[in-house]
């Protein structure tokens, strides 16, 4: 959860690097959260919510995924190519500091 929040502070940033756990816990919480949201529509009988929450969290999906490019090496721009973009986004990141910036979790081994 600490992730998903973490996207959410930096929704328009796209500089820096994202780890694979800050990219895919973000994607875990925007889909639960999308299914919650499902369940609540259909209960209520309303038709806006999940399509407010997409719309509301187009950016910040965007820029992590440019973040998480950036931290293979690539550029940002793959992150709209959504095949090649989630093949990519499994690889461990570049070790080190690379042309984006340092390594994200500097700490970890």
């Amino acid at each position: 959860m600490k992730h998903f929040f973490t996207v959410l502070r930096k929704y328009a940033s796209v500089e820096g690097r994202a780890s694979r756990a800050e990219y895919w816990n973000f994607w875990l919480f925007y889909y639960l959260f999308s299914v919650l949201l499902a369940f609540v529509e259909v209960t209520l009988r309303t038709h806006f919510l999940v399509l407010t929450y997409a719309a509301a969290m187009f950016f910040p999906s965007l820029a992590v995924g440019m973040r998480r490019m950036h931290d293979l090496g690539k550029y940002g721009s793959y992150a709209l190519i959504p095949v090649y973009c989630q093949l990519l986004a499994c690889l461990p990141g570049n070790k080190g500091a690379n042309a984006y910036d340092f390594r994200p979790l500097a700490t970890a081994p």
